[in-house]
Order: structure tokens, then C-alpha cells, then sequence
């Protein structure tokens, strides 16, 4: 036998074998009492273009199954919800949630998110023009409104 038809048969043993080893999954609640509140219209854009990196929730495709693209995944998702995690957003401090809006106007306004690797497979996490908008107009009225909270005497 040829070392390159044992290498082949080496590296087809290794790939059956690393199907095996599975990540965990995130499929905890999407929305529980620390999911950051929005309105339909917001809430249908996050969950659209956002939700599956950045809650606890993610929908996996089927070829999610195939290691190591698994693994990859995993590791995306677990990034982005250090990132930003819309389902434990109520439990960020102010200025953290702050911040956090901050940069995803940032990240939409600059066509940053959602990432382009997401977009090949998910061509409807597109964000449009007027559902940028939207996201936009939210951010700034959420850190407007929790600014306010933060110059309120404390009583």
C-alpha cells in the first residue's frame, strides 16, 4: 500500500472519528427575564439577523452536524455571546448596556454585523436600509431613555 492511499485512509478514520466529539449546544431559553425588551418590530430584526450568535438560543443548520464546522460554530456563537448577549442583557450594568447599544449602531451603521460568513448561508439576516433605520432609531432612544435614568435623583 502507498503512503498517500495511508494517509487518505488515516485522515478518513480521524474525520469518522471526530464526528464524535459534538460541542454543546446553545439552545437555553431565547427569552427570559433578563432578554433585553423591544418592541415587535426591533424584536423581529434582532431575532432575524442577530439572535442566533448573540442569545441563548441559536438555530443550527444542518451542516452544524459535520465536525469540524461544529466546532467552529460553536466556538462563533460562544464568542458572540460574550460579545453581546441579548438575552442576558438586563442583567449588564447601565454603563455596559450603554456601551453595548453604542456599538450596535456602530456595528450596523458600518455594515459590520451581521457578519458576512452568516450572510452567505442566511441571505434574509440582510439588514435593509429601513430595518437599519429602525435599529438605529431604537438604539437612540434606549441610551436617550437610559441616560435619563442615570441623571434621576436617586430617591
Amino acid at each position: 500500500m502507498s503512503k498517500k492511499k495511508k494517509f487518505f485512509i488515516l485522515l478518513v478514520i480521524v474525520f469518522i472519528i471526530i464526528q464524535f466529539i459534538r460541542p454543546e449546544r446553545n439552545l437555553g431559553k431565547r427569552e427570559t427575564e433578563n432578554t433585553i425588551f423591544v418592541s415587535n418590530e426591533v424584536g423581529q430584526i434582532l431575532q432575524t439577523s442577530c439572535f442566533d450568535c448573540h442569545s441563548n438560543y441559536t438555530v443550527y443548520p444542518w451542516y452544524t452536524n459535520i465536525q469540524p464546522i461544529g466546532w467552529w460554530l460553536n466556538h462563533h456563537v460562544n464568542e458572540g455571546k460574550e460579545e453581546l448577549n441579548f438575552s442576558e442583557f438586563e442583567t449588564y450594568s447601565l454603563k455596559r448596556k450603554l456601551h453595548k447599544l453604542e456599538e450596535i449602531k456602530e456595528m450596523v451603521d458600518e455594515n459590520e454585523m451581521p457578519l458576512p460568513s452568516y450572510l452567505w448561508i442566511h441571505g434574509e439576516a440582510k439588514l435593509t436600509s429601513e430595518q437599519k433605520d429602525v435599529l438605529s432609531k431604537w438604539v437612540l432612544e434606549t441610551r436617550k431613555y437610559l441616560a435619563d435614568t442615570l441623571s434621576r435623583p436617586k430617591l
